[in-house]
């Protein structure tokens, strides 16, 4: 070997993969935009996935992120307060605090705040392939 302590060795074998460990709100990457406040805890690749992003929006009263769309990755979101609508598919469902959607990859999807406060949702998206 090198030589190189055992800690420098564990770095370089995960060098560029998503850091096990914990991470709160004022860590998170936040980006301020129109519709809310969006944040980005982790974002990267795992040991057994190509691609992780996790992060959280607090939703505006009235607002959506965007229209619903799709993308390649799989997506679970979990609200955590506030009530809205979800589309998943053409089908709206009423939401609000514990529920939890779940949309495969390429499916139309989408959120909008129907309530008078924030709606906060936490999201994971990830590819495997």
């Amino acid at each position: 070997g090198l030589g190189l302590p055992a800690a420098a060795m564990n770095l370089m074998a995960s060098a560029g993969k998503l850091p096990s460990g914990t991470m709160d709100e004022s860590k998170a990457q936040l980006s301020k935009e129109a519709f809310g406040d969006l944040r980005t805890y982790y974002d990267g690749p795992t040991d057994q996935l190509k691609s992780m992003t996790a992060g959280s929006l607090r939703l505006k009263p009235g607002m959506s992120p965007h229209p619903p769309h799709q993308h390649p990755e799989e997506e679970f979101m979990v609200v955590t307060e506030g009530t809205g609508e979800i589309s998943v598919e053409g089908k709206v469902t009423k939401v609000g605090p514990g529920t939890m959607m779940y949309c495969a990859a390429n499916k139309l999807h989408g959120i909008v705040n129907t309530g008078k406060t924030p709606l906060l949702f936490y999201f994971y998206k990830w590819r495997g392939v």
